[in-house]
Order: structure tokens, then C-alpha cells, then sequence
């Protein structure tokens, strides 16, 4: 009890480097569409990027940036992070392109293309919403990569199966039995009630609804103001993100939120049944999501979370008995120049190091817009 609640404390064996900047755009996001260790062994990042006017704040505003503007690219390394080739850029998604334009370009699922092994390496998913996550009309699309993110089949959208609004964000997990779960987020019509739940398919050809992951009576206790903007309310959960633990559990993180400018908490939950049901099992820490997990060699977990109250940053907790209790904060880095950044992906790239890439804006940018330049970064670490 006492080790858990030592103070935060720097991380003693960290190194930063930035995987991709441009002083005219807004680069974010990699929670929401992934980062992958594929069969050659190179690694595979994706984010958001859109032309932004730094000296226009309303145009970074999330409200403003966040509706059909820019795309979703992906980056490539080949050798663990300590390099990422530019000139490997490659389009994911055009986050302009309308629900209307990805059901004419073709048949309703991947018929057509033919049944994917998901356990192997080069077999990846990349989802989202259109024309953005969490509207009342958000459609969710969904792509797939057979040779380890060089091509992508042709963008379908998902059914809804009753549902009057469903986002992707990039999370993907394959069961033992070769079987593919997505993490979604269901939204009610006035936009303001998050249900976090799971589709699957055995075969990448269809998709189908699987599970709620919480009960619809803790998602619709966040927020009884429904005045303002419903991307800077309070949620209960949502952006569930698994994971699949070599015991064969299941676990997720899920984030909640009273202000996502700050008070902002991960929490996990678990399924010992294959996602059919979910349980609450701990949260993670006192604030910061949303939180990405990984299974480290040695069977510990590690969650990695932007923390969005001054010291702004990024910071890290680790558990060791499958996350059901947490150890000690760990600071990556507090050198942050605002809330906004975070969103995290964390894969362990060698046995005992780690590698976590996330959106971020230091404090000591010679441009300054409510922070500096939004870019990629990363933070090489030994989990502590």
C-alpha cells in the first residue's frame, strides 16, 4: 500500500525524440489509430494531421479541428524508434471523405477481398468515425492492411445494428481462437451519453456486434448540464482500448472525464470469457486518459497516459498482478506547454524497453498557441 502511493517521481531511464513535426500542422492522436510491430519487424505509427494557422487559436480548437479535416497517415522504423523514415509516409484515411462516399465505393463488407488471418503480424486494423467521432451521426469505417500497413483495402463502414451513432478509434485485439474484437463507442442522438462495446469478426469479411462493455446505467450518470459542447463535457466512459493477456483474459482501459482539459482518469475493466461480458476491475490513477496498455515480457502491464493538469506531460504506472492494483506514478516527461496533448500508443520493443508514441507541445516552443506546436513524440523508457 505504502509503495503505491509514493510520490511521482522522473523516470530514471527515458529518452524523447520527436517522430514527426510541421509548424503548420496539427499532429495528433496516435491512441486513436495505432502503432504496430510488423512480421519484418519494423514499427508502424499512425496519427491525425491536418494544415492548421498557429497564429489563429480558434483554429486548433478541437471543436473547429476535429470535423472532416485532415487525414490519418501512417510512418514507418526500422529499427525500433530510434529513426522513422519520412519518406515511408503513407495516406490511411481522408478524414473529409463523407459516410455516403465509403458505402458507393463498393460492396457492403470485404466479400469480395477474401478472409484475413488476424494472428498474423502483417494483418492490421485502422478505424474511426465519419464525419467525426462521437456526432450524433457518426458512421463507423474500418480498413484493413494485409502486408503490414503498405496497402489498405478500401474503407467499409460497419453496420450499426440498431445503433444511432458508433465510432471506431483504432483498437483492435485477436482472441486465442484466431478470433478479432474492435473497441467502439456508441453516442445517443443528443451526443452526450458514451457507451464503450466491441464488434467482431472471425475473418475480417464481416463484422458483427459482440458486447456493451459497461452497463447503459453508469454511462448515462456523467453529466446532467447539457449545455455546451459535448466534446468538452463530463462522460463516463468511452475509447475502450483492450488488450489480450497471454493467460487468455481480457482487459480494457476505458476513459473518463468531468473536463477533458484536466479531471480526466483511466479506468480498466476485464472479461474472463472472451469480451462476451466485462467487469470493473481498478483504476489506474488519480487523473490522466486516455491510457494504453501493453503485456510486458515478464507478464507485468504497463499503462501509459498523457496528464493534462500542470505539470503537463506524460506519465506511466505499472501493474503486477494483471491490473488489479497499480504501483507508483512514473513521469516520462512535465515539460509540456498545455493540456492538450497525450493520446498514447506504448508497445514493448525489447525485453525491458519500452516505446510509447503520443501527441505533445513543449512549454519552451518558440511558437505558442495555447502551447506550442501539436506533433509526434515518443519516449523510449525501462518500465520501473
Amino acid at each position: 500500500m505504502i509503495e503505491r502511493f509514493r510520490r511521482p517521481r522522473l523516470a530514471a531511464e527515458v529518452e524523447h525524440d520527436i517522430v514527426y513535426r510541421n509548424d503548420g500542422e496539427f499532429c495528433g492522436m496516435p491512441f486513436l489509430f495505432g502503432l504496430w510491430k510488423t512480421r519484418d519487424g519494423s514499427l508502424l505509427t499512425a496519427f491525425r494531421r491536418a494544415a492548421v494557422n498557429y497564429g489563429n487559436a480558434d483554429d486548433i480548437h478541437h471543436d473547429n479541428l476535429m470535423v472532416s479535416r485532415g487525414k490519418v497517415v501512417s510512418l514507418r522504423s526500422f529499427d525500433n524508434g530510434s529513426s522513422w523514415d519520412k519518406e515511408s509516409m503513407n495516406e490511411v484515411f481522408d478524414l473529409a471523405t463523407s459516410p455516403e462516399q465509403i458505402a458507393d465505393s463498393g460492396p457492403a463488407d470485404y466479400s469480395g477481398e477474401g478472409p484475413v488471418d488476424f494472428e498474423d503480424d502483417d494483418v492490421l486494423i485502422a478505424s474511426g468515425g465519419v464525419p467525426a467521432i462521437f456526432v450524433p451521426n457518426s458512421r463507423p469505417w474500418l480498413r484493413i492492411s494485409t502486408d503490414g500497413g503498405r496497402t489498405w483495402r478500401r474503407p467499409i463502414l460497419l453496420p450499426m445494428t440498431g445503433l444511432s451513432s458508433l465510432s471506431g478509434q483504432g483498437s483492435a485485439v485477436v482472441r486465442p481462437d484466431g478470433m478479432c474484437l474492435v473497441a467502439l463507442t456508441s453516442v445517443t442522438p443528443d451526443g452526450w451519453t458514451r457507451r464503450p462495446l466491441l464488434y467482431a469478426s472471425p475473418d475480417g469479411v464481416q463484422w458483427n456486434f459482440l458486447s456493451f462493455m459497461t452497463p447503459i446505467t453508469d454511462d448515462g450518470q456523467a453529466v446532467s448540464d447539457k449545455t455546451g459542447s459535448p466534446r468538452f463535457g463530463a462522460h463516463r466512459y468511452f475509447y475502450p482500448r483492450p488488450l489480450a493477456l497471454r493467460s487468455g483474459r481480457l482487459v480494457a482501459t476505458l476513459r473518463c472525464q468531468r473536463d477533458p482539459t484536466g479531471v480526466l482518469w483511466t479506468e480498466l475493466f476485464e472479461s474472463m470469457d472472451g469480451g462476451r461480458t466485462w467487469q470493473f476491475l481498478s483504476r489506474v490513477n488519480d487523473w490522466g486518459a486516455p491510457g494504453d496498455i501493453c503485456e510486458l515480457h515478464d507478464g507485468r502491464i504497463v499503462c501509459v497516459y498523457g496528464y493534462r493538469l500542470p505539470p503537463y506531460g506524460v506519465r506511466y504506472r505499472v501493474s503486477d498482478d494483471g491490473g488489479r492494483t497499480w504501483g507508483s506514478e512514473v513521469i516520462l516527461r512535465d515539460d509540456g506547454g498545455s493540456w492538450d496533448l497525450g493520446y498514447p500508443r506504448v508497445l514493448e520493443v525489447a525485453p525491458g524497453t519500452c516505446l510509447a508514441v503520443y501527441y505533445f507541445n513543449r512549454k519552451d516552443d518558440p511558437i505558442q498557441v495555447n502551447g506550442g506546436v501539436r506533433h509526434i513524440a515518443q519516449s523510449v523508457f525501462t518500465p520501473e
